[in-house]
């Protein structure tokens, strides 16, 4: 029923840029608050960017400046725009939402960045 879509990983070289998107279906996606998070191999998932059904946005220090997270209510999909990427951000990417009424959250199936030569 709920499905979480992510897309856009690609191989880049440091200084490139890429844009994530994720479709969501199945949800009133603007009752959700959009999280992307990431995880290299080794290392615990952590949070990169979210974004409110108001659309306050929080990130992560190490992608403040660099990263963007926007959405499209009308689309039911979120983005997140990556400038200035940089090996030490090369992991797969995930879509989370989080209902602000329930307890509810999904997460997508993610998406391989990698930020390499």
């Amino acid at each position: 029923q709920v499905q979480l879509v992510e897309s856009g990983g690609d191989l880049v070289q440091p200084g490139g840029s890429l844009r994530l998107s994720c479709v969501a279906s199945g949800i009133i996606f603007r009752l959700y608050v959009v999280g992307w998070y990431r995880q290299a191999p080794g290392k615990q998932r952590e949070m990169v960017a979210t974004i409110s059904s108001e659309g306050n946005t929080n990130y992560a220090h190490s992608v403040k400046g660099r990263f963007t997270i926007s959405r499209d209510n009308a689309k039911n999909t979120a983005y997140l725009q990556m400038n200035s990427l940089k090996p030490d951000d090369t992991a797969v990417y995930y879509c989370n939402v989080a209902s602000v009424v329930s307890t509810s959250v999904y997460w997508g199936q993610g998406t391989q960045v990698t930020v390499s030569s």
